[in-house]
């Protein structure tokens, strides 16, 4: 499961779990970022049907993303906290602004949802 373009890589590692997101994610609206959702929300349904708990979503790399981004990922937060058996760490960048304001909100969607700053 990858999608790359020249701004952007979104990619699944099987072996460790983990979704990476690298570069810069400037889409226009819910309907560009439907792949970006249907390649999260695939890598949940296999870790849920592999029964592994645990999923990382590693945002280290990305260095932007837009307000529509955000709301895709709050529908995945959403998502994952309906699956109830998946346990979400978010890996982040201490040092990219957006992500030290917008991933702490997405603690209130579901409070389980660890955070990880590098």
């Amino acid at each position: 499961m990858e999608i790359k373009t020249k701004d952007y890589h979104v990619w699944y590692d099987e072996g460790i779990t983990t979704v990476f997101c690298k570069g810069f994610l400037r889409l226009d609206g819910m309907e560009e970022y439907q792949p970006i959702m249907d390649l999260l929300i695939d890598a949940i349904d296999l870790q849920v049907k592999e029964q592994q708990a645990l999923t990382t979503l590693n945002l280290r790399e990305l260095e932007f993303l837009n307000s529509s981004g955000i709301s895709m990922l709050s529908m995945f937060v959403v998502k994952v906290r309906e699956k109830g058996s998946i346990q979400l760490l978010l890996q982040g960048s201490g040092e990219i602004l957006w992500q030290t304001k917008s991933l702490k909100n997405l603690q209130r969607l579901m409070p389980s949802i660890k955070l990880e700053y590098l």
